[in-house]
């Protein structure tokens, strides 16, 4: 069994494999998500791209306890805008189906209120 090896891309496909996604999130790529955008194993990249790895290592962002902090912050403000936007939608939902109970209501009485006073009687409806 003779194994297939493939063309290792160049330092400008490499280059553009990271510029691509770092125009479109404002973030360079992980290491393993380039290695996979250029169609190679995560192993084989680090193995012939060292200073690469090491440069897009550096340039990640570090995961502190700072960062954590305000990541937490973050989501309780979002978590509290969302508990508002839930509680003012209940409301509207309540008022909404008030609104909408209340013609089925008012009909219902002006039908008794004309049945009683044209002494009407009332036809059982056939069923379709």
């Amino acid at each position: 069994m003779t194994a297939h090896r493939r063309p290792l891309p160049s330092r400008a496909d490499v280059s553009a494999a990271i510029d691509a996604p770092t125009a479109e999130t404002g973030r360079a790529p992980s290491v393993p998500a380039l290695a996979t955008r250029l169609g190679l194993a995560n192993t084989t990249f680090r193995r012939n791209f060292p200073t690469i790895c090491a440069e897009l290592t550096r340039s990640r962002p570090a995961t502190g306890a700072a960062t954590s902090a305000d990541a937490f912050t973050a989501l309780k403000t979002e978590h509290a805008r969302l508990r508002g936007d839930k509680r003012d939608l209940t409301q509207q939902l309540d008022l909404a189906l008030a609104v909408i109970q209340r013609p089925s209501i008012d009909n219902d009485r002006l039908r008794v209120a004309l049945h009683d006073v044209q002494a009407v009687t009332v036809l059982s409806r056939c069923p379709r």
